[in-house]
C-alpha cells in the first residue's frame, strides 16, 4: 500500500514539474545540434513521469486511454514511416554535412518528444480532480512567466535593471539573450514563442474559465486578472502570428460558444439607455473598451515590424511579403512546396525537407531578400526548414500523410465538441478551452513546423484523457 501511494505521489509531482516548467523552450543544458532550438526543459520530468506512469501500468494501476483519435495518429505514424523510407530510396545531395539519414532520425526523435506530451497528458487527466490539479500548476507556471516577463519589461521600458545583467540570468537556462529591440520573450526563445504558448495552451483555460465560470484557482478575481495580464504580455510580444492566432480563436469561440454572454452584455447594455435609466456606466463601459482597443493599437504601431502591416505600398504579393519581413518565410514554404510537387502522395520523407528547398527557392526571393543571401553563403551551416507545418506535412509525407494529420486533428474537434454537449458544468469548460486551443492552433501551425514543441499536445492531450474517460467510462 505504502509503495502503491508513493509511486502516484511521485507521479503527481513529476507531472506538476512538467506543467510549471513548461515556459522554457529552449533549455540551455539540452542534448542536441546547434541548430536545434526547441528544447523543452519539461522533457525531463516528462521522461522520468513516463517510466512512472509504465510502472504504475505494468501494476494494473492506471490503465492507458485509448481514446478515438489514437486511430487517425497511429496511421499517420505509419504513413509518416513509409514516407521516410521512400525518402532514404530517393537518396538527396548530403547539404552542409547532413545526410538523409541523419535529418530523418533527428526529425522521428522531434515527434517522439511530441508524442510523449501528448500520451501522457492524456494518462494524467482521467478524471475531474487530475483536470483541476493540472490547471492549477498549469497557472503556476504560466504565473512564473509573467513575473519573470515584468522583469524584462521594466528592464527595457522602465531601465530598472541594467539590460547586460538580465541578460545573463536569462542565458543561465536559455539559449538566447534577450531580445535587442525589447520585445518580451518571458522564459521562450523568442518573443513569437512566448505568444505562441499564451495562445495555445494558457489563454484557452483562462478564457475557459471566464465564459463557463468555473474556477481554475482559489479566488475569484485571479482569473480575470491573468486573462488580462496575458493580454497585456502577448500584446508586449508584438508578435503578429500570437495575435492572430490569440485573436482568431478567442472570437471565434465566443461566436460559437459565448452567445448567451453575448446576449445579456448587449441587454445589459441596452437597459441602460431608456428612460430614467443608469446610462453613465453602461457609457463609461463602452469608452473604456474603446479606448483600451485604440490604447492596444497605438501600442503596436509604435514598432515599425508591426505598423508595416498598414504602412507599406508595395507593389506586388512578394514585395508586401518582403517588406513586412515575410519574404524569407514565403521563400522557404515555395521551395519545399516544390518538393511536393515533384513527390505529391509520400513526399521526401519527416525531415528531409530541406535537401530540396534551396533548389525550388523564387527567383524574387534570391535578389531581394537577405537572409536568403545569407542562407546560400558557403559559410552557412543551417539547415533550412519550411517553417510552416501544412506545407511541412505536404512536402515530407505528401497528400497522404497530410489527410491523414488533418483527420486527427478534426478527430480532436470531435471530441472536444462532444465533451461540450454534454451539458456538465466541467464538460463544458473543457470544451470550450479545447476549441480554443484547437482554432489557435489552426493559425499557429502556418508559422511553424516542429513537432517537439509542447503547444501543439498539452492541452489536446488533456482533452483525450478526459474525453475517453467522460464519453467511454466503461473502457
Amino acid at each position: 500500500m505504502l509503495r502503491r501511494f508513493s509511486i502516484e505521489v511521485v507521479a503527481r509531482a513529476l507531472w506538476a514539474a512538467t506543467l510549471l516548467t513548461l515556459p522554457v523552450t529552449s533549455f540551455r543544458y539540452f542534448p542536441g545540434g546547434d541548430g536545434t532550438y526547441v528544447r523543452p526543459l519539461a522533457f525531463y520530468p516528462l521522461g522520468l513521469l513516463a517510466v512512472a506512469l509504465l510502472i504504475q501500468l505494468a501494476r494494473g494501476k492506471r490503465p492507458f486511454p485509448l481514446a478515438p483519435a489514437l486511430a487517425p495518429l497511429a496511421a499517420f505514424l505509419l504513413i509518416a514511416g513509409a514516407a521516410s523510407m521512400l525518402g532514404i530510396l530517393l537518396a538527396p545531395v548530403p547539404l552542409r554535412g547532413q545526410d538523409i539519414t541523419g535529418r530523418i532520425i533527428r526529425a522521428w526523435a522531434t515527434v517522439a518528444m511530441g508524442l510523449l506530451f501528448f500520451l501522457v497528458a492524456g494518462w494524467m487527466n482521467r478524471r475531474e480532480g487530475e483536470l483541476q490539479f493540472s490547471i492549477r500548476w498549469l497557472m503556476a507556471g504560466f504565473a512564473l512567466d509573467i513575473l519573470w516577463s515584468s522583469v524584462q519589461g521594466a528592464t527595457f521600458y522602465l531601465n530598472v535593471l541594467p539590460k547586460p545583467l538580465v541578460t545573463q540570468w536569462q542565458r543561465l537556462f536559455s539559449l538566447r539573450e534577450l531580445i535587442r529591440t525589447n520585445r518580451v520573450s518571458g522564459m521562450a526563445y523568442e518573443p513569437s514563442w512566448l505568444a505562441g504558448q499564451i495562445s495555445t495552451i494558457y489563454m484557452p483555460w483562462l478564457m475557459a474559465a471566464l465564459v463557463s465560470g468555473v474556477r481554475v484557482t482559489r479566488f475569484k478575481w485571479l482569473e480575470p486578472c491573468l486573462f488580462a495580464l496575458a493580454t497585456v504580455l502577448l500584446l508586449a510580444t508584438f508578435s503578429r502570428g500570437g495575435l492572430l492566432a490569440a485573436g482568431f480563436a478567442a472570437g471565434l469561440t465566443i461566436i460559437l460558444v459565448g452567445r448567451s454572454q453575448i446576449r445579456a452584455a448587449w441587454a445589459w447594455l441596452r437597459s441602460g439607455f431608456g428612460p430614467a435609466r443608469n446610462w453613465a456606466l453602461r457609457l463609461a463601459v463602452v469608452l473604456l473598451c474603446g479606448a483600451l482597443a485604440v490604447g492596444a493599437l497605438l501600442f503596436l504601431g509604435q514598432k515599425g515590424y508591426v505598423a508595416r502591416l498598414w504602412n507599406t505600398r508595395a507593389s506586388s504579393v512578394s514585395d508586401f511579403l518582403i517588406q513586412n519581413s515575410a519574404g524569407a518565410r514565403a521563400a522557404y514554404m515555395w521551395g519545399a512546396l516544390n518538393a511536393y510537387e515533384a513527390h505529391p502522395w509520400f513526399g521526401v520523407g519527416l525531415g528531409a525537407s530541406g535537401f530540396y528547398i534551396y533548389s525550388g527557392l523564387p527567383d524574387w526571393a534570391l535578389t531581394t531578400v537577405p537572409e536568403i543571401a545569407r542562407q546560400l553563403s558557403p559559410e552557412n551551416t543551417l539547415y533550412p526548414n519550411p517553417k510552416n507545418l501544412y506545407v511541412r506535412l505536404l512536402a515530407e509525407t505528401g497528400l497522404i500523410g497530410f489527410v491523414v494529420f488533418v483527420a486527427f486533428q478534426f478527430s480532436l474537434l470531435g471530441d472536444a465538441l462532444a465533451v461540450l454537449k454534454r451539458g456538465a458544468t466541467m464538460g463544458r469548460f473543457l470544451g470550450i478551452a479545447a476549441i480554443f486551443t484547437w482554432l489557435a492552433l489552426l493559425v499557429y501551425n502556418m508559422t511553424q513546423d516542429s513537432f517537439a514543441t509542447p503547444n501543439l499536445w498539452i492541452n489536446m492531450g488533456i482533452l483525450t484523457g478526459m474525453a475517453d474517460a467522460a464519453l467511454r467510462p466503461g473502457v
